[in-house]
């Protein structure tokens, strides 16, 4: 079955992402002064939000079992991915590896490189790089 366009509804941008966090305090910690992400502010019962570009990361205790869970994995696209590589590198967050290809085409490459935040939740930094 094929949906017809509706003019009202449009998919171009994403307006916030909700993790998970048990130790709220301990996971602004990480993304105010780890990850350097902008802090919006916390607000009762247990959450936090950051500003990420255009989209608000809100983080928040489980409300359920159900939700008690690692969420999707976040990629962060950054303008230099060794650059921000090392930087997190020196602040102590520990990568599954060094940055590395995912996807090749003509002209340019996908590299990723993939981390855990404070609460378990995995992340990760991502770049085209131009290439052969």
């Amino acid at each position: 079955m094929t949906v017809a366009v509706d003019p009202t509804l449009t998919w171009d941008d994403l307006g916030q992402v909700a993790f998970r966090a048990h130790d709220i305090d301990r996971a602004v910690g990480f993304y105010r002064d780890v990850l350097g992400m902008p802090f919006l502010f916390q607000a009762p019962p247990g959450l936090a939000f950051f500003r990420c570009g255009n989209v608000t990361l809100m983080l928040s205790r489980p409300e359920a079992p159900e939700h008690d869970h690692p969420g999707s994995v976040l990629y962060f696209r950054v303008p230099d991915l060794e650059a921000a590589y090392r930087k997190l590198v020196e602040r102590g967050v520990t990568f599954a590896g060094p940055p590395h290809a995912v996807h090749r085409e003509p002209g340019r490459e996908l590299r990723m490189a993939f981390f855990t935040d404070s609460e378990g939740n995995t992340l990760a930094l991502m770049a085209w790089i131009a290439g052969s």
